[in-house]
């Protein structure tokens, strides 16, 4: 009995922060100094690595872009992949293609677009999953455990070319220029890790992995109490891999070996990681690693997600570990599940710190 007031009054305090349509930064800009307690988290129980030799790979792609001929190399190139995916789920790549300056116009256009006059942001806030363009803070915010320290504006890039009159001016021609070049790299990027699994390069891409592109647009406000409180939760991705773009602040971290590691910014880098789908597909031989972002009194920290996945958008294509992966002694370890599926059931349980893959064990 003693439960369903608590739980009222905090379901009518998220329905009243939601209605203010403001966001996060609606609250920094009101000058609050304490932060409300619909946001204050657990604390975590994992440690903060403080051992500098733990950096996720960095590798550097200007010899697969500018010439494929070179079979050796690009050989070496796979073997980090495939090592990078088997024991961090995580690598950073440099020359990747994708234009500095496409780079940063892309952080200022998201910077712009959140700070932006809130009257007009208020009128594009909807948490209407068919939009093409999805502006609200918190896409669980009635189902997670506590509130996240950000605000996003979410996009379908592909697999349908998008409208661009469905896509604020503000942003407009660089989301789509960059739809473009993130789906060159992530077709490179598919066909180095088909051949890490030892199958044809087209082998991930002929099954529709890099079929659909959803940008995730972050903007993490300063925080004045961000030892209460996180950037983004645990969790890991639920798609079938992402591309992260992030500014010069910081605050991601990987857990690896049941500790903390900071994924340190490097410039002009892009941040790869395994998600859910590639680690079900791959019968776990590619790890989806949980990772969180850390609230911060410098801010605001620019971050966008690419997620390769259909999302709510997929046909009732199922997928489940790949035949030429298994044998007698490695058989599937997941049962089958469609795209649109797995992503309503990890949107319905919310950022709750446990893994969505969980659910889909044999």
């Amino acid at each position: 009995m003693g439960t369903k007031p608590i739980f009222d009054s905090m379901l009518n305090e998220r329905k009243a922060f939601d209605e203010t349509k403001a966001g996060v930064k609606g609250l920094v800009d009101a000058g609050i100094t304490k932060i409300p307690t619909l946001f204050h988290h657990q604390p975590d129980n994992y440690q903060k690595s403080n051992n500098i030799n733990h950096a996720i790979p960095v590798i550097d792609l200007v010899d697969v872009i500018d010439n494929k001929q070179d079979s050796s190399i690009q050989q070496g190139i796979v073997h980090k992949i495939k090592e990078a995916c088997e024991t961090w789920g995580f690598f950073q790549v440099v020359n990747h293609g994708i234009p500095l300056t496409v780079l940063e116009e892309l952080k200022d256009c998201v910077k712009r677009f959140h700070e932006q006059d809130i009257e007009i942001k208020k009128g594009m806030y909807t948490r209407d999953q068919d939009k093409s363009f999805i502006y609200n803070s918190n896409f669980d915010i009635y189902s997670s455990p506590a509130l996240n320290w950000r605000d996003t504006f979410m996009c379908y890039l592909a697999p349908d070319t998008p409208n661009p009159q469905d896509f604020p001016l503000v942003c407009r021609d660089i989301l789509l220029e960059y739809g473009k070049q993130m789906m060159n790299l992530g077709t490179l990027l598919f066909e180095l890790l088909s051949e890490a699994l030892g199958l044809n390069p087209n082998h991930l891409k002929d099954m529709g992995c890099a079929e659909g592109l959803i940008a995730l647009c972050h903007y993490y406000p300063p925080c004045p109490q961000p030892e209460l409180t996180v950037g983004t939760t645990k969790h890991s991705d639920n798609d079938f891999l992402t591309v992260l773009l992030q500014d010069h602040i910081g605050g991601l971290q990987v857990l690896h070996q049941d500790k903390w590691i900071d994924v340190k910014p490097v410039p002009g880098a892009l941040i790869v990681n395994v998600g859910d789908f590639l680690q079900l597909i791959t019968n776990d031989r590619f790890k989806s690693v949980e990772h969180r972002v850390l609230a911060n009194r410098v801010g605001p920290r620019i971050s966008v997600a690419c997620f390769f996945s259909t999302g709510f958008r997929s046909s009732s294509k199922l997928y489940g570990p790949m035949k030429e992966l298994l044998s007698e002694e490695n058989p599937p370890k997941y049962r089958e599940t469609t795209v649109a599926e797995y992503v309503a059931y990890f949107n319905a349980k919310g950022l709750d710190g446990t893994s969505a893959l969980a659910h889909y064990r044999i």
